[in-house]
C-alpha cells in the first residue's frame, strides 16, 4: 500500500518543495498578528535581509536594516571567518579523528586502557570547553576551531573505531594467508571496511563544525556570523536572526553536498540501495 502511493523522481520533489511553499505561507499568515511577529519575524523580511546581504542590486543595506545591522561588505567578512573556522574543524577533526580510531582499533591494549577516558571525555558537555579554550587561544578563530574539533572528533572517531572493528576475521585470514603484512592490510583491508563508516559520519560532522564554530561565536567574539546574530538578538531583531540561521543553514547544506560528491566518487565500488534491492 504505501509503495504504491511513495512519490518518487519529480514527483518527490515537487512535494518537498510543496511542503516548504507550504511552510512559508504559514509561517507569513502568523506573522500578521504583529504579536506573533515578534517572537517569530516575517519570512519576506528575513529574505529582503538575505537579499541585500548578496546581491549586488536592488536594495541597499540601509534601506531595509537600522543603524549596526550588517551591510554588504560585513556578512562577507563575517560569513568567511565562520566558513573558515568551520572547514578547518571539519579537517583537523576528521584527520584526528581518522587517526586514532584506527590506532585504538589495531591496538586492543591501548584502547583497553583508554576506552574510559575517551568515554568520559564523549560524554562531557563540550560547550563548557568554550571559556577555557578562549583562556587558551584568545578571541580569535582558534578557540572557535577547538571547541569544533571537540565536535567532529568522536563523531569521526568512533565510526572509524567500529568500522575497523566489523572487518571479517575471514577476510582478514585470507589477507595473511596471501601474505600481506600490516601496512598492506592497513591499506587494502582495514581502510576500506572503515571508508563507509567514515563517510557515513561526514555528513554528521559537517553541520557539527557549523555548531561549534558559531557557539565559539556566540560565546566569544567580534567576527563571524553567530556574533552577528548575538548582536541581532541583543536589539530584539528578530528578523535579522532568523536570516542569520538561514545562511548558515544554506552555507551548511553546501558542504553536505560537496562530502556527498566525494563519497560517490570514492565509493563507485559500493552498491546503492536500488541495486541492491535488484540483486
Amino acid at each position: 500500500m504505501w509503495e504504491a502511493i511513495r512519490p518518487s523522481g519529480k514527483t518527490l520533489r515537487y512535494w518537498q518543495v510543496g511542503l516548504l511553499i507550504a511552510f512559508l505561507l504559514l509561517w507569513q499568515l502568523v506573522s500578521r498578528n504583529q504579536q506573533y511577529a515578534f517572537f517569530l519575524g516575517e519570512p519576506i523580511k528575513v529574505a529582503g535581509r538575505v537579499w541585500s546581504w548578496f546581491m549586488p542590486f536592488g536594495f541597499e543595506p540601509t534601506d531595509l536594516f537600522p543603524d549596526g545591522v550588517p551591510g554588504r561588505a560585513d556578512i562577507y567578512l563575517h560569513l568567511g571567518v565562520t566558513l573558515l573556522e568551520t572547514v578547518l574543524a571539519f579537517v583537523i577533526g576528521t584527520v584526528l579523528g581518522l587517526v586514532f580510531g584506527l590506532w585504538l582499533a589495531l591496538a586492543p591494549t591501548a584502547s583497553a586502557i583508554l576506552d574510559p577516558y575517551i568515554k568520559a571525555a564523549n560524554s562531557m558537555p563540550r560547550v563548557i570547553l568554550a571559556p577555557i579554550f578562549a583562556l587558551w587561544f584568545g578571541l580569535g578563530i582558534w578557540s572557535k576551531v577547538a571547541l569544533a574539533v571537540t565536535l567532529v572528533f568522536f563523531i569521526v572517531f568512533f565510526n572509524v573505531y567500529q568500522g575497523v572493528k566489523e572487518v571479517s576475521p575471514v577476510v582478514l585470514a585470507n589477507a595473511r594467508m596471501l601474505g600481506a603484512n600490516q601496512k598492506q592490510l592497513l591499506r587494502t583491508v582495514y581502510l576500506p571496511s572503515a571508508t563507509s563508516w567514515v563517510f557515513s559520519s561526514l555528513h554528521t560532522s559537517v553541520g557539527l563544525a557549523f555548531v561549534g564554530a558559531v557557539v565559539g561565536e556566540y560565546l566569544g567574539s567580534a567576527r563571524g556570523v553567530g556574533y552577528l546574530i548575538l548582536q541581532a538578538e541583543g536589539t530584539f531583531d528578530v528578523n535579522t536572526v532568523f536570516a542569520g540561521i538561514v545562511v548558515l543553514t544554506a552555507f551548511a547544506l553546501v558542504l553536505d553536498g560537496l562530502v556527498g560528491r566525494i563519497e560517490k566518487r570514492l565509493m563507485k565500488w559500493q552498491p546503492r540501495q536500488g541495486e541492491t534491492e535488484k540483486l
